[in-house]
C-alpha cells in the first residue's frame, strides 16, 4: 500500500496560478464510484484514506466505507474497524486526525437502539482505532442527530430534531464551558426556517458554513454580528435532486458534495471549484 505523510498530502492540494471560473464537474473514482449511492467524503489527514458512506440508490441503508490508495489505485471499500450494527453516516475528522466524529443508531451497552445519536472515535499511539464514545447529552437528545462538524474554536455544529428549533430539524451548536459541561443552543433565524436544516458544514478558517436544507445546498458567513442570513448556491451546484454530504477542501476553495442525478448511477460526487484551479480531491492514480 502506498503511504504518505500529511504533508505530501497537502502539497498535492496547492492552488495553482490561474484563476478560472466556478465550475462543477463530476468525480467518479474507479474503484469507489457505483450504481449505488455514494456520499458524505471524508479524507484522512494522516494517511489520505478515503471515508465515505455508501447506500442504497434510494439513499436507504446507510453505511461507513473505507478506501486506501495503493499502487493500483483505490482498494475495494470496506466496513472500518470501528463499524457497528444499525445504520451510519456523516463521517468527520478532526483536524489532526485523531479522532473522527459520526453518526450512528448502533446499540449501546448491548441495547438496540433506531435513534441517530452523534459518536467519536479516537486513535491510539499506534494509529488504531478505539471503541466509539456516545457523545453526552445535551449534545445527544430524545430525536435523531446529523452531521457533526467541528469549529476551529472547538465548538460543535450539528443537525437535531429537538425541542426549542423553529423547525422539524435546525442547525445547534454545542460549546464547551470552564466547568467541562456541554452548552447547546440554536443558530435562530439566521440559519434556520420552519423548514429542515440538516447539515452545517463549517471551512477551514471558520468564517463561512454551508448548510443542506430541504435537500439543497446555501451558505452563510460569520460576521461580528454572529451569523449572516443564509443566501443559497447557484443553479450549477442546485441541481434537480438531493445534495448531500458537503467537505470542504483545506484551502477552503474546492467543496466536494453528492447529488442525485436521478439516473443510473444515482448518487454521485461532483465537485465545486470556487474560481480556483486546485489539484484536489487527491487523485490516487497519480500518487
Amino acid at each position: 500500500m502506498r503511504r504518505f505523510t500529511l504533508w505530501t498530502f497537502l502539497a498535492a492540494l496547492a492552488v495553482s496560478a490561474t484563476a478560472s471560473d466556478s465550475t462543477v464537474r463530476p468525480w467518479k473514482p474507479e474503484g469507489i464510484s457505483s450504481a449505488k449511492f455514494e456520499s458524505h467524503p471524508a479524507f484522512d489527514p494522516q494517511n489520505g484514506d478515503f471515508y465515505f458512506v455508501r447506500s442504497s440508490p434510494q439513499f436507504q441503508g446507510w453505511r461507513i466505507f473505507v478506501s486506501h490508495c495503493t499502487e493500483k489505485g483505490w482498494s475495494e471499500p470496506q466496513a472500518p474497524s470501528f463499524a457497528g450494527d444499525g445504520v451510519e453516516a456523516d463521517p468527520y475528522f478532526t483536524a489532526d486526525g485523531n479522532s473522527l466524529y459520526f453518526i450512528s443508531s448502533r446499540s449501546v451497552n448491548g441495547v438496540k437502539r433506531d435513534n441517530l445519536d452523534i459518536f467519536r472515535v479516537d486513535r491510539d499511539a499506534s494509529g488504531t482505532w478505539g471503541v466509539p464514545i456516545q457523545l453526552p447529552e445535551p449534545i445527544n437528545s430524545a430525536g435523531a442527530e446529523w452531521f457533526p462538524r467541528l469549529a476551529p474554536d472547538g465548538s460543535l455544529y450539528f443537525g437535531s430534531v429537538r425541542p426549542g428549533g423553529l423547525g422539524a430539524t435546525d442547525i445547534w451548536r454545542a460549546r464547551l464551558d470552564t466547568k467541562g459541561a456541554w452548552t447547546v443552543e440554536n443558530l435562530g433565524a439566521a440559519v434556520n426556517t420552519a423548514g429542515d436544516e440538516y447539515e452545517p458544514l463549517l471551512s477551514p478558517d471558520g468564517t463561512r458554513m454551508i448548510i443542506m436544507a430541504d435537500a439543497d445546498l446555501y451558505e452563510t458567513h460569520m460576521t461580528k454580528q454572529g451569523w449572516a442570513p443564509r443566501t443559497k448556491l447557484g443553479a450549477e451546484i442546485n441541481q434537480p435532486g438531493l445534495k448531500v454530504g458537503a467537505l470542504f477542501s483545506p484551502s477552503g476553495k474546492s467543496l466536494l458534495f453528492a447529488r442525485d442525478t436521478q439516473g443510473p448511477d444515482s448518487g454521485e460526487f461532483f465537485v465545486w471549484n470556487d474560481g480556483v484551479d486546485e489539484a484536489w480531491p487527491p487523485d490516487c492514480a497519480n500518487r
